[in-house]
């Protein structure tokens, strides 16, 4: 195979257009084709599941006659009926397709219907009687700790002696808050439709972040290869995380079905069933202590995490591990101990989510930043300031050293830009006037680290076809959920060739084109995938320079890829006709690529080691307004400034970043999980759960590009885009903080605000605050 040209680099940092997601004009049209959308033959089956109406019990009995003899059902499935393995879980083994015994969370999966109509099905699934023997049913944390009932040992991850450090501090503070999880609410819900074929093999047209996951695991389930399963993505509309290891089990349900009745089967999750069966954002209790010095520069910190993960496993070992990755976010930590519990609970296992353990670290060190500004009376971006990493302090508590911080640079630049100083002047004088209305405002950075945790998982491949005619297919592992990999990736094939992106085809995401790969996740799928496409892209370019240089007579240094055309010496041709004439030639037009992220490695038991190639950064400020009688709030303004690289698309990178705040806004102040002592979700329907609109949207948002490029050879020196907004919304949490807290300004103790600050919640601080000046 020819080599790859060694002056054409995948870290040429060249400025990109803004082209249009790829399928954009398909999404304003509403011809996009999600797999709900796809033609049903008449024989296909819809599916729907019996679910456990108890948190914990046993299963003593189980009647499912009227289930079969109702209307439109042609058969129901059991656990005994799963073929081989009944495991749908991404790690550990214990996450059931169907409850066998016992089931471990409400709204679990028991019995599976296959019925002529998704109506049919869904009524039928609620004629099963099953007799339970209910078991103790832990479902706060607080009965999780009492049982001493984790899913792994409480993790340590320290640096010096905090204890001594605390010890010696000229101040010390203590405190604790929660925050809570978060439901995913994609837009499309969980599907997937399984088409049996030949000598058992079954395609699977899935909703899912990581097909060759749901691939190896039917194939286990189904006693198949994983040949024999083929998994296909064109699109999600939407995801988040919640189609990393969750589509899992919508994918065996169907897949079972098609093996067993050898007719095509379909299950698409009603909305209030998607949400009561399936995972969120883990939530966290955080207590802590800190001892600092007058200028309020942090020299110890104790800080305890506690999660309450659910009935399984799932992916929460490494979520959790990653909110330790990120209590530090900007700032050096010179003597610290971070406690990690991982609690298990009978409810429906918490999983991946946009940051996944990010947001909730970098939460728990930026209310520890707000207490100590609170407590000493000072600015709080003076403080944070103050305690940024800097050349001599500039190694995280894991080991990794912060080479590229420009977090100093950006928080100045945003300070001046945003008017911060002289905006926050006015809030206070509009506060000392105003008695019901109070405003805050708050400037909060990001550092988050970018690659998987789990080594491994830090590869992918792509398979790069060119035609005859000069039109190029690109195939890779990522998928496409909204965010705009595809339109990236494309991109970056495009440029090898120096062709129009409207040459470019991308297509479904497949495990028969490229195998083995990860989970579109951890912001890695442009970096992986855009380099593995680059790789497959170069070799094919470098086969035809050789091809043209013999057949023009030329240096393989005068054969030119130009948007005007290949030049090859002294001949001029379109792509198109280089294609040709490699084709007649016998040049082979088809590619794989392959991209291993360099120099990462980590020792989980020691919590030492570089586990990310790089940092992406950002800074935020937010302005808001809360209604004190009532506990309301208003987001007023939002000025952004994110880092991510050299961008490949900047409108899609802006988009990002717009979407990642406003979800994490979300999760801050409105979206509220709530459960009731059995363990069943009382929120689980847009009626009781309610993320941001519209009008939620503040009136006033300003994002910018930091103007750099990553100091690692990444695809083109950008960054990663897709998690690292999302905690710039701490800002606006910071800044209710501030809000309330001018209730009663000479106080120097932090308002009790817990997150999501609800209405109720912020009354609640507002109350406690104001009692509590009272007092003093």
């Amino acid at each position: 195979m020819a080599e790859r040209d060694p002056a054409f680099t995948a870290a040429q940092v060249v400025e990109k257009p803004s082209h249009p997601h790829e399928s954009a004009h398909l999404h304003v049209t509403g011809s996009a084709r999600y797999a709900d959308d796809l033609a049903e033959p008449g024989d296909m089956l819809h599916l729907a599941f019996g679910m456990a109406s108890e948190a914990h019990a046993a299963i003593t009995a189980m009647d499912l006659a009227a289930v079969r003899a109702a209307p439109g059902v042609v058969a129901v499935y059991t656990a005994a009926d799963i073929p081989c393995a009944n495991d749908v879980s991404p790690v550990a083994h214990d996450d059931r397709l169907l409850a066998d015994g016992e089931v471990i969370s409400h709204g679990q999966p028991v019995f599976l219907v296959a019925a002529t109509s998704r109506d049919a099905a869904r009524r039928a699934a609620r004629l099963g009687e099953i007799t339970y023997e209910p078991r103790s049913a832990l479902v706060t944390a607080a009965q999780a700790r009492a049982a001493q009932s984790l899913i792994e040992p409480t993790q340590r991850m320290a640096r010096g002696d905090a204890d001594k450090a605390l010890a010696g501090a000229p101040q010390r503070l203590a405190g604790s808050f929660e925050m809570g999880g978060q439901d995913h609410f994609y837009l499309e819900g969980q599907v997937c439709v399984a088409t049996p074929g030949e000598d058992g093999q079954v395609h699977l047209v899935s909703s899912t972040q990581h097909p060759s996951e749901v691939q190896h695991l039917v194939a286990h389930m189904l006693g198949l290869t994983s040949a024999d399963v083929t998994v296909e993505v064109r699109r999600m509309g939407g995801a988040f995380g919640g189609k990393e290891t969750q589509a899992a089990l919508i994918a065996a349900a169907s897949a079972l079905v098609a093996a067993k009745t050898g007719r095509p089967a379909k299950l698409r999750l009603d909305r209030d069933d998607d949400m009561v069966a399936t995972g969120k954002r883990h939530p966290f209790e955080v207590s802590y202590e800190v001892g600092f010095d007058d200028a309020g520069r942090l020299l110890a910190l104790k800080l305890g995490l506690s999660s309450p993960c659910g009935a399984t496993v799932d992916l929460s070992p490494a979520i959790n591990d990653r909110a330790m990755f990120h209590a530090d976010n900007c700032y050096y930590l010179a003597d610290v101990e971070i406690l990690s519990e991982r609690l298990k609970t009978n409810t429906v296992s918490a999983t991946a989510f946009r940051g996944f353990g990010g947001p909730q670290g970098m939460l728990a060190i930026e209310r520890i930043m707000d207490h100590v500004a609170q407590h000493l009376g000072c600015e709080p971006l003076d403080l944070r300031i103050a305690n940024l990493y800097a050349p001599g302090r500039d190694t995280t508590p894991y080991e990794m050293k912060v080479a590229d911080n420009i977090a100093p640079d950006m928080i100045a630049h945003l300070r001046t830009s945003s008017r911060y100083d002289e905006r926050a002047a006015k809030i206070a004088a509009f506060n000392a006037d105003s008695a019901v209305i109070k405003k805050g405002i708050a400037l909060t950075p990001v550092k988050f680290g970018i690659s998987f945790t789990t080594t491994h998982l830090n590869q992918a491949g792509a398979l790069i076809h060119v035609y005859a005619d000069g039109s190029i297919q690109v195939n890779h592992g990522g998928t496409e959920m909204g965010q705009g990999v595809y339109i990236k990736v494309a991109q970056v094939v495009a440029d090898v060739f120096a062709v129009p992106i409207e040459s470019v085809r991308c297509t479904a995401t497949r495990t028969d084109k490229v195998p083995n790969t990860s989970a579109t996740a951890a912001s890695s799928g442009a970096d992986l995938n855009g380099m593995a496409a680059f790789d497959a892209a170069s070799r094919i370019r470098a086969r035809l320079v050789g091809f043209l240089a013999r057949t023009y007579g030329c240096r393989k240094a005068e054969v030119r890829f130009t948007p005007e055309g290949v030049q090859a010496g002294a001949a001029s041709l379109t792509f198109g006709e280089v294609a040709r004439r490699a084709h007649i030639g016998r040049v082979s037009l088809s590619s794989t690529g392959f991209y291993a992220t360099p120099d990462i490695a980590y020792d989980r038991e020691a919590h030492k080691g570089r586990p990310f190639y790089y940092f992406a950064y950002g800074a935020a400020v937010s302005e808001v307004a809360v209604d004190t009688l009532t506990g309301e709030h208003k987001v007023l303004a939002v000025d952004i400034l994110h880092d991510v690289g050299a961008s490949l698309n900047p409108m899609i990178d802006k988009g990002q970043i717009e979407g990642g705040f406003i979800q994490g806004q979300g999760w801050l102040t409105t979206e509220e999980l709530v459960w009731d002592d059995k363990g069943r979700l009382l929120t689980h329907s847009p009626a009781t759960y309610k993320i941001p609109t519209a009008s939620d949207r503040p009136a006033r948002f300003s994002i910018a590009l930091w103007d750099g490029q990553n100091v690692e050879p990444t695809i083109n020196r950008s960054k990663a885009v897709g998690e690292p907004p999302f905690m710039l919304a701490i800002s606006v949490f910071s800044a209710l903080t501030r809000a309330v807290a001018a209730v009663a300004p000479e106080r120097r103790e932090l308002p009790p605000l817990d997150a999501p600050a609800t209405p109720e919640r912020v009354l609640k601080a507002i109350n406690a605050h104001r009692e509590g000046a009272l007092v003093a």
